[in-house]
């Protein structure tokens, strides 16, 4: 693997075209991206050729997974910007310390986490909207998931440090090896070994221990890495609430995203008297959801490209080239996101039939909702860039709001109000309402963003004037 050049990495986020700049750092999160949702959707298929139980015993137990990713972002992507921030101000020493905070709380917590989610898992799966068809199935699922937290939230963290620190090729070979391994376990696991769900817990869970192995060697090694180092772990209330802060959107877009997911869940299990018609809504969301993150993992993956530019320039007071790399990937990702939502519409019900053509009712439920989905697919594009253009720059609360409102302030209404005056189709509609209301929210948050940015731009400009020789 060729090492990244980290002589310039200054010349390269200050000063060269942002139409190269983006897309070298946004190539390879977007396949990591892509990789992680290919082997998300992986258990997903291989799941569902069990049975219709199974497969919504995944979606069951994914707001878990979702809630463990999103506290690993949180402070994963709340350090990582406050670095990037750091090194754009010329601050290393700050850098080193923010990376080890961060690493060390994520895996602390993730080992917290593990051994409370080992406690009761059957309560928990029931809270999570099991219904008791589903079960024995997600109990199976949720405990090897629960045991891989502490890798999980370390790798999601490593990987964001990475990234935010201009080198996201490193980040990409950790994660692809782990999802590559994920998808060859899965079938070995699940049905070469008789494990059922419990083989397709187990092949994640060795997938996250594998790809933490790997960035953890990477980032200790490789000359040009901030290294993790426990004499760095000197966490102050300062620079604590700097990390939260910055990560908060994280939480927010992740967290809440978990909480509705549930929601959805349970009001899918309770859509009908018929348990087979339960057990089938509640896969078909899964799986239209699962696939519509597919599409929209390559969307944050260019963002995530994004988000070391906008920090680093931001640290260094180029407000104005912040802006034009907002406006530039979200004119990208809009377009992407047109033609991909074009074709997967054409092909919608062949798409749910791969994962669960033997059951009518999970095809019907399942081409619905994927259809109405892909409707405001489009609207991602500058919804993802201003969600990570506000938390890479510092501005929390903004980029809180506007990450919370997809899947959580608008989402948990929708899926409250619809599904109880229209049924099954309120149910299929609840995620593309919020996306709407979501969109114009997010747009108008970002109109006084940008604006805050002209002012602190045409500021910066007089203030060099000023010095300038006469």
């Amino acid at each position: 693997m060729k090492k990244p050049d980290v002589s310039n990495r200054g010349e390269m986020m200050l000063n060269q075209p942002l139409n190269r700049v983006i897309p070298r750092l946004a190539i390879p999160t977007i396949i990591s991206m892509l990789i992680t949702a290919v082997y998300n959707m992986a258990d997903t298929y291989f799941v569902s050729r069990i049975s219709t139980e199974a497969s919504g015993a995944v979606g069951v137990v994914f707001p878990a997974m979702a809630l463990i990713q999103a506290l690993a972002f949180t402070l994963g992507m709340g350090s990582g910007a406050n670095v990037s921030q750091s090194l754009g101000a010329g601050d290393e020493t700050m850098a080193q310390r923010l990376v080890s905070v961060g690493f060390f709380s994520a895996v602390g917590l993730g080992a917290l986490l593990a051994g409370l989610g080992s406690l009761g898992t059957e309560t928990l799966v029931r809270l999570l909207g099991a219904t008791n068809e589903i079960v024995p199935d997600a109990i199976a699922y949720a405990r090897y998931i629960f045991l891989a937290a502490p890798f999980m939230m370390g790798s999601f963290v490593i990987n964001n440090h990475l990234r935010f620190q201009g080198m996201a090729l490193y980040a990409m070979f950790g994660i692809t090896a782990g999802g590559l391994l994920n998808i060859a376990l899965d079938p070995l696991l699940i049905f070469t070994c008789h494990l059922g769900t419990a083989g397709a817990a187990l092949a994640t869970a060795c997938s996250q221990l594998v790809s933490f192995l790997i960035l953890l060697i990477i980032a200790n090694t490789q000359r040009g890495i901030l290294h993790y180092r426990l004499g760095n772990f000197r966490p102050t209330a300062k620079m604590v609430g700097r990390i939260l802060y910055t990560g908060l959107p994280s939480l927010g877009r992740q967290g809440i995203a978990a909480i509705a997911t549930v929601f959805l869940n349970r009001v899918a299990g309770g859509i009908s008297a018929d348990p087979q018609v339960t057990s089938a809504a509640i896969a078909a969301m899964s799986i239209s959801n699962r696939f519509v993150l597919f599409i929209n993992s390559a969307v944050i993956g260019f963002g995530q490209g994004f988000q070391p530019v906008a920090a680093y320039c931001f640290g260094a007071r180029r407000y104005g080239r912040v802006r034009q790399a907002y406006w530039y990937c979200g004119k990208v990702a809009t377009i992407v996101l047109l033609v991909l939502a074009a074709v997967a519409m054409l092909l919608s019900e062949q798409i749910i039939r791969v994962f669960r053509g033997e059951d009518p009712l999970v095809v019907s439920i399942g081409t619905g909702a994927l259809r109405m989905q892909l409707v405001t697919l489009p609207l991602w594009g500058f919804y993802v860039m201003a969600n990570m253009c506000t938390q890479s720059i510092g501005y929390g609360f903004s980029s809180t709001i506007i990450s919370s409102a997809r899947q959580g302030i608008f989402l948990i209404p929708a899926v409250l109000i619809l599904p109880a005056i229209f049924g099954i189709p309120g149910l299929q509609a609840a995620q593309p309402a919020a996306d709407v209301l979501a969109f114009i929210l997010a747009m108008l948050i970002m109109r006084g963003v940008l604006k805050k940015l002209e002012t602190l731009e045409k500021a910066e400009e007089k203030a060099s004037a000023v010095k300038e020789p006469v």
